[in-house]
């Protein structure tokens, strides 16, 4: 089965959201396109978190009901939350009630603070971690799980006290702010994350 299919809108696309409106949707808008507001990226590092051990659709179709009860992901108003908002969180069945996801979604807020005062943005920081660009994958196998530039972002992350940014998840979230363009050669998206992300970097990386 080929990687790279013809979907039901007629797009050549990657095969992996393909049959799901809701996921394929997140390919063609979003996933590798660039993000850089503080809220964007502190929201993908905190769902990447709790996607952690499940498929990300699962978290997908949860994600309204997360940014209702992590305020937006404002990482001012979460870096707030204290014991009462995790007792709420646990009780509220429309997000992953998985207390140590939580506390470390509130403590990433708190250091998501701490890097906007040093950068000015979480962008300001963690754009600064984008790593050259690369051949486009032309199949599944081609894509790895983490590289070095993922390493080096979850290695200082950790040292400033995030958690849940080990060097795989950090690929992911790499992936899905578009400082990793990973749709195969072909994908009719392609070429526009590509883009945004040389407007965003410059060409030389």
């Amino acid at each position: 089965m080929s990687d790279l299919v013809v979907a039901g809108d007629g797009n050549r696309k990657c095969r992996w959201p393909v049959g799901d409106a809701l996921y394929e949707a997140y390919h063609d808008a979003e996933w590798g396109r660039p993000v850089v507001t503080d809220a964007g990226l502190y929201e993908k590092i905190a769902l990447e978190g709790f996607q952690a051990g499940l498929s990300w659709i699962t978290v997908l179709r949860k994600r309204d009901a997360f940014r209702r009860a992590f305020a937006g992901f404002e990482p001012a108003t979460v870096a707030r939350y204290g014991e009462r908002q995790v007792v709420r969180l646990l009780a509220d069945a429309g997000i992953i009630r998985h207390r140590g996801k939580i506390e470390s979604a509130i403590n990433n807020a708190r250091r998501a603070a701490e890097v906007i005062d040093e950068y000015g943005s979480v962008g300001g920081y963690v754009w600064g971690f984008a790593p050259a660009r690369a051949k486009a994958p032309r199949s599944f196998a081609d894509i790895v799980t983490e590289t070095p530039a993922s390493r080096a972002l979850g290695k200082d992350l950790k040292r400033r006290g995030w958690s849940f940014v080990g060097p795989t998840t950090m690929h992911a979230f790499m992936q899905s702010v578009g400082m990793v363009n990973d749709h195969l050669a072909g994908c009719f998206v392609r070429a526009a994350c590509q883009a945004e992300r040389a407007r965003l970097v410059g060409g030389r990386r």
